[in-house]
């Protein structure tokens, strides 16, 4: 298909491959690094957009439940874990490559975008202010009532 991303992604989802350490919070492995700014409300609107988001990361056993158990908390249910899709088995005749449209990871060439760059880049006919402004406005919400929810 040559035709831009955006266009695409009206006709069909986007398999969206996101890495965890690095990109949905700092660096800190093993432990769970401080949220970076705007990954989850980026994700959560891509999830309302029907885009599949695949967790695809180093982390294994306890390390990734604690990762998917965090995702979870912060509203984030991923389509796959580590496979291409939920059911898949691994076996020595599959490659471990996830199959994506898009892969979200901060060891791209150029590093990690900033997340509100992310969705700009995949909703390109949106209004830039608009969607900043409404991800700040999310985003201070959500720390209040983080704030809120962890003095009870």
């Amino acid at each position: 298909m040559n035709q831009p991303l955006h266009i695409v992604q009206n006709i069909i989802p986007l398999k969206i491959a996101v890495d965890f350490d690095g990109t949905i919070v700092e660096h800190d492995y093993p432990s769970i690094g401080k949220e970076k700014l705007f990954a989850f409300e980026t994700l959560k609107q891509l999830q309302k957009q029907r885009h599949l988001l695949i967790l695809w990361t180093f982390r294994s056993g306890d390390l990734l439940d604690e990762a998917v158990e965090y995702c979870r908390k912060n509203g984030i249910e991923f389509y796959a874990i580590n496979k291409n899709y939920p059911e898949e088995i691994f076996d020595e005749s599959i490659s471990r490559k996830i199959n994506a449209d898009v892969y979200i990871d901060d060891k791209n060439i150029g590093g990690l975008h900033a997340w509100t760059d992310i969705w700009k880049m995949l909703n390109p006919e949106m209004d830039p202010k608009k969607i900043e402004k409404a991800m700040l406005k999310k985003s201070r919400k959500s720390f209040i009532e983080r704030f809120f929810r962890s003095k009870r």
